[in-house]
């Protein structure tokens, strides 16, 4: 996946809000403005090629108040469909917040 194609899906709000993440958003208190702002500034840091029913992948960007958000989004159906986003934990990732603690 390409970040900037993503991007493009964002600026011509193409894009498929999930149930779930619709859910996950209002119970993180993250709004959907939030979750474009951090694709729009976003780096993908993983990819999963065999998801279903699209390929997707995780994007780490930061909203307008510098909040550091993880998004994973898929491309298919010509739309950018948003899976969930959430803050990511230490617990779970080192510092930088791009890579994934060992033995997790």
């Amino acid at each position: 996946m390409d970040i900037n194609e993503i991007c493009q899906y964002c600026i011509s709000h193409k894009i498929e809000w999930t149930l779930h993440v619709t859910k996950r958003l209002l119970q993180r208190g993250i709004s959907s403005l939030d979750v474009e702002t951090a694709i729009l500034n976003g780096e993908i840091i993983e990819d999963y090629p065999d998801d279903y029913p699209f390929p997707s992948c995780l994007v780490i960007g930061k909203t307008n108040t510098n909040l550091v958000l993880h998004i994973v989004c898929a491309i298919g159906d010509d739309k950018l469909w948003i899976i969930t986003a959430y803050e990511p934990s230490l617990i779970e990732w080192e510092a930088d917040f791009r890579t994934r603690k060992e033995g997790l």
